[in-house]
């Protein structure tokens, strides 16, 4: 499987080039600006194409060495290409709310996710457990909520390689999260995003679900290509380990890092009782 390839016919069909109101204008993105037509700015293709060829080229080599790759779109109308996007190469995906440190406190939103599985496993084993019906409707209840924020990144087992967003105004906080851990950032910018934030900007509408989901089958199509060269080719040969044995490792740290912690607290609170036993006695 080659690095995927898109037509300026297909982009135009798409409308990737209808950009936002001339009141929704950010200046920065001005060089990626044709002009306007009805109050709406038209982005220049003839920039948005190589910037998107560069994106893919990028998306492609990162799978190829085994990252990991995380879409981010709660809007609407791409939550559900996006979601779907991600299943069909095996990523992963946050498509309904970004919680605040997601990604810069990993230790934190891993806890969660690992007590958002055992309740499942403990809802399939109720009778076993000897749990009431009133108790699992409530974990029903609370693994549903969870499973809104954490059901696309459940496996992904710490910080991803790359980001790919959808809408940069609106996932403003995962961007910086990326930016603070140094995370590639592939992201579509219509007129109105800020292109500086990002690594890889794409001029292009993000509003379209059209545009939307031919951005995303270019994202899977060089995502399976990086990972088919990864399997059979020379790139394949530099990834000794597998994702599995890493996501162990990852997991063997945390844990290992919270049993430190607890130990800690165990002995400031043990010390903290000492010295009020002292006082006491002296008094």
């Amino acid at each position: 499987m080659a690095l995927p390839t898109f037509t300026m016919q297909q982009l135009m069909e798409a409308g990737v080039h209808f950009g936002h109101h001339t009141r929704r204008w950010n200046p920065l993105m001005t060089p990626y600006v044709y002009g306007v037509k009805d109050k709406i700015h038209i982005i220049n293709l003839n920039k948005t194409a190589p910037l998107l060829h560069r994106a893919l080229v990028a998306l492609e080599a990162i799978a190829a060495a085994g990252g990991k790759v995380l879409f981010v779109a709660t809007k609407h109308q791409a939550k559900d290409i996006v979601k779907d996007a991600a299943e069909r190469c095996g990523q992963f995906y946050v498509n309904n709310r970004w919680l605040g440190g997601m990604l810069t406190n990993w230790t934190t939103v891993s806890q969660s996710i690992r007590r958002l599985k055992k309740m499942e496993a403990d809802i399939e084993n109720a009778e076993k457990l000897g749990l009431t019906k009133k108790e699992v409707g409530v974990m029903t209840k609370e693994v549903a909520k969870l499973r809104d924020i954490f059901g696309g990144i459940l496996d992904m087992h710490g910080v991803p390689q790359v980001m790919i967003v959808i809408d940069v105004p609106r996932e403003l906080n995962a961007v910086r999260e990326a930016k603070n851990l140094d995370i590639p950032t592939i992201a579509i910018c219509d007129t109105n995003a800020n292109p500086e934030l990002v690594d890889y900007p794409v001029p292009g509408n993000d509003d379209a679900a059209r545009a939307t989901q031919l951005y995303c089958d270019l994202f899977v199509d060089a995502i399976l290509s990086g990972l088919e060269k990864r399997l059979g080719g020379a790139a394949g040969k530099k990834v000794e380990s597998s994702m599995a044995d890493a996501n162990d490792a990852l997991e063997d740290e945390i844990k290992e890092k919270e049993m430190k912690q607890k130990s800690k607290t165990s002995e400031a609170r043990a010390e903290r009782r000492g010295k009020l036993a002292e006082k006491a006695a002296a008094k």
